[in-house]
């Protein structure tokens, strides 16, 4: 077949998720789509994965999407002929300690929550389900019955042929060899059987994404890994229909495959496919390829398998399956647009679960090429969560690697990484490490997450309830309260804007008032097309025509990336990335002015310096960009310091500080402190899938102003009609309960919705949580004040107050004076 000379949407890679991709655009876009696979469909990685099919993860969204395969799995056969393999057996996870126990109960809250019936077994009940299980060290089980498997072969043919029923052409054996570019666009596909003009392509290459993006300067940040499992011989008394399998406290799973098992393993010590290409790059002849069988390397799994199944152990081996998988640095795949270039987009690294994903990863990553924006919040697979951090190989690679190993360990809460640290670390690292830091990862900033007093043991020791952190947060938390204490901010994300039209293109895309005299600081959000919060910021304007923009670590390279592709191409405005140049110093709590005015001959009074102001202060010298805004919910200043003078300011005020009993405080009690306040935090409480209303922020959105701006139409839409969900605080006597999120909210003991986030407040002394009430008709004030709420925490129910105010200083004079 002749490649045509032009189409709408090149997609590369004919693996499940390119073919889901392809058919998605076409079948419900009608999208003119050509498919390039270099080799033949399925050839890369999808032909030999395992074929599992699990439904439940911690994102709602993500959840949402894994369901979405299982519906498309069940109806494909139907529609295009071609059977999917598709069996829907349910799934059985095994605990075998308390811990993992709480984590399954803490897991089946959370399906609960998300409207999947999660159901909790004994031993007896597992061992009735799979008789050929040892089930004698089981504490007891989940059970998910929509989970199953499938055939990932069948399951792409099918959906490859449904492409092509709905209009899209697929190509084999065409290989990408380039693009031609043109003002960071992809003009044209450069194949090694001709070119193909287009407006977008999506890169769906498997385990050559990486190499893909880079040839249009894009970085896909994943990695090949080794993984291995074995396909047995019939095994007498195992039915057709057994029910998968995941055994995580022994790392390995299993699935029914023609009278055997399919059984493989997530070892913590994996293997990285590294070749003698050019960077270590994947060969692009290898389909349909299988490394050498590793027996050695197998038999970790192999001797967990034959405890938890005995009759393995006489039963031969069909075949052993040695094939890479891409994965990536945090274990969640990749979607979305590049932040590199404006037309392509990307579906890669799915961790060994692109067969679950697949379906509904085609669907989402469709409509988002053809709308240009995300139909839901998908920020835990969001390309944009990266950064140039994520260039390096080799930090990728262990960091992979590590997370490849954690796949089956339970998931304590709060758990941080360890390779490749420390690897940014702020002025103030060695200062902090003398005052007993414990240091957390947040894009590779090492951040002071609490500070261990003498006898305590400077690490965090990782538990399902209260941590070894617990007690020294609090005192930090009451420090801040009480007296003042310092936060080490230096890797927030910072911007500025500048340019005869500045105003102009801020004005367009913030929510809230951003036109304020220069001097005056704006909370603001920055909205979808559907109303949804897509960040949250401040901006700081410093001049008629220069703005300063800070926003959170983790958000960098998304918040940027948003703000420069909805700002016009036609308008005079330059965006630069600042966060290198400025440490960031946050002295907080009813002493803060004391210390402030101590080490500065400026005006810091409230009548000179009132809140949502910023100046240009001195300190030992140099010049500092002082924000008087709070997220602690204390007088308070953000001081955003010549990067090089960090700690000599650091110094200044700990020295001016010592009469005020100044310390220095961690992010864990940041944390505990804005939840007390009802501060929102983006990703969590607030995402792309809620409005400013529904958040309880719409104060923060100008539409009494005669001005547009990005999702006005739809908030208008919305108009006065009651809302479906909104948002409240919820608090819980009962100290020994931890809450983290997800945690189901019963009103009148019928299910109104989810915690968005959850911690403690030591100054109110409770649980705090926060989460939306949702009711189809409308949540009027009437439904939320008048009845009976409870939580439930690992599946058990306690009883809940709710609030729609903040639990502490609620009409904000604190952080006024």
């Amino acid at each position: 077949m002749t490649l045509p000379a032009h189409a709408e949407i090149v997609v590369i890679g004919g693996g499940i998720i390119g073919c889901s991709t392809a058919y998605h655009l076409a079948r419900d876009h009608k999208a003119d789509v050509v498919l390039l696979e270099q080799g033949k469909l399925t050839s890369g990685s999808t032909w030999h994965a395992a074929g599992l099919v699990g439904q439940l993860r911690s994102s709602a969204s993500i959840t949402r999407v894994l369901k979405y395969s299982v519906d498309l799995y069940k109806g494909l056969e139907a529609e295009t002929g071609l059977a999917t393999g598709w069996k829907m057996t349910g799934c059985l996870r095994l605990a075998t300690n308390a811990d993992r126990w709480i984590e399954y109960k803490r897991l089946a809250t959370t399906a609960k929550s998300f409207g999947m019936d999660m159901q909790l077994l004994s031993p007896a009940e597992v061992k009735a389900m799979w008789p050929l299980l040892a089930t004698g060290d089981l504490v007891g089980a989940n059970w998910l019955p929509t989970d199953g498997q499938a055939n990932p072969s069948d399951i792409t043919q099918s959906l490859a042929k449904g492409a092509r029923m709905h209009g899209a052409r697929l190509f084999e054996d065409v290989r990408v060899t380039g693009f031609d570019m043109q003002e960071g666009r992809i003009t044209t596909v450069k194949t090694n059987r001709g070119d193909i003009a287009c407006d977008k392509v999506v890169n769906c290459a498997g385990q050559w994404a990486r190499q893909v993006g880079a040839l249009a300067g894009i970085n896909v940040p994943l990695q090949p890994v080794k993984h291995q499992y074995i396909v047995t011989e019939r095994i007498d008394g195992l039915a057709t229909d057994a029910p998968t399998i995941r055994d995580p406290d022994r790392r390995i799973y299993f699935k029914e495959e023609i009278g055997g098992l399919v059984m493989g393993g997530y070892e913590p010590n994996p293997q990285a496919w590294t070749t003698d290409l050019p960077g270590g790059d994947v060969p692009d002849d290898w389909q349909f390829r299988l490394f050498d069988d590793d027996y050695d390397h197998f038999e970790q799994h192999m001797n967990q398998a034959i405890t938890r199944v005995p009759a393995l152990e006489t039963v031969g081996v069909k075949q052993m399956i040695n094939g890479p998988e891409s994965f990536t640095p945090d274990g969640n795949f990749i979607l979305g647009v590049a932040p590199e270039c404006a037309n392509m987009f990307v579906g890669a690294g799915f961790n060994a679960f692109g067969i679950a994903a697949g379906g509904g990863a085609g669907w989402v990553l469709a409509q988002w090429v053809v709308d240009g924006e995300a139909p839901l919040d998908l920020w835990v697979v969001d390309i944009r969560r990266f950064s140039d951090l994520h260039r390096d190989r080799q930090w990728v690679r262990d960091r992979t690697l590590e997370a490849y190993g954690k796949h089956y360990t339970i998931g304590f809460p709060h758990e941080e990484y360890a390779t490749g640290r420390p690897r940014i670390v702020s002025p103030l690292y060695e200062r902090l490490q003398k005052h007993r830091a414990v240091f957390g990862s947040k894009l590779g900033w090492e951040r002071p997450n609490w500070f261990a007093p003498e006898g305590v043991e400077p690490n965090d020791i990782y538990s399902m309830g209260r941590q070894n952190w617990f007690s020294p947060v609090g005192d930090e938390h009451r420090h801040v309260r009480e007296h003042v204490g310092i936060f080490d901010q230096s890797s927030f994300a910072k911007y500025e804007m500048t340019g005869a039209d500045a105003l102009k293109a801020l004005d367009w895309i913030c929510a809230n008032d951003v036109a304020k005299p220069v001097g005056r600081l704006t909370y603001t959000q920055l909205l979808n097309t559907r109303g949804g919060i897509e960040a949250d910021l401040t901006v700081a304007r410093l001049g008629e025509d220069r703005f300063y923009v800070v926003t959170g670590t983790g958000f960098r390279t998304h918040d940027f990336s948003w703000i420069g592709d909805h700002v016009g191409n036609e308008l005079d405005v330059t965006l630069t990335d600042v966060t290198e140049d400025f440490g960031t110093l946050s002295l907080m709590g009813p002493r803060a002015r004391d210390v402030l005015a101590a080490v500065t001959d400026a005006d810091v009074s409230n009548t000179a310096f009132p809140f949502g102001h910023v100046r240009e202060i001195s300190i030992a010298g140099h010049t500092v960009r002082a924000l008087r805004v709070t997220y602690v919910g204390e007088l308070g200043w953000e001081l955003h310091v010549p990067i090089a003078a960090t700690g000599e300011i650091f110094d200044a005020m700990m020295a001016a500080g010592e009469e005020h009993s100044i310390r220095p405080v961690g992010y864990r009690a940041l944390e505990s402190l804005r939840l007390e306040k009802g501060y929102r935090a983006w990703g969590s409480d607030i995402t792309p899938n809620d409005t400013p209303q529904e958040a309880g922020l719409g104060w923060a959105v100008k539409l009494r102003k005669n001005t547009d701006f990005l999702g006005r139409r739809a908030l208008e839409e919305i108009g006065g009609a009651v809302l479906k969900k909104r948002f409240a605080g919820f608090t819980v006597d009962d100290c020994e309960i931890v809450l983290l999120g997800r945690e189901t909210i019963l009103r009148n003991s019928e299910p109104v919705g989810y915690l968005t986030s959850g911690g403690y407040g030591y100054t109110v002394g409770k649980n705090i949580g926060y989460g939306y009430v949702r009711k189809a008709d409308g949540v009027s004030d009437d439904f939320l004040t008048c009845g009976d709420y409870e939580l439930v925490v690992a599946m058990e129910r306690t009883p809940a107050k709710i609030h729609l105010v903040p639990l502490y200083d609620p009409a904000g004079e604190r952080i006024r004076v």
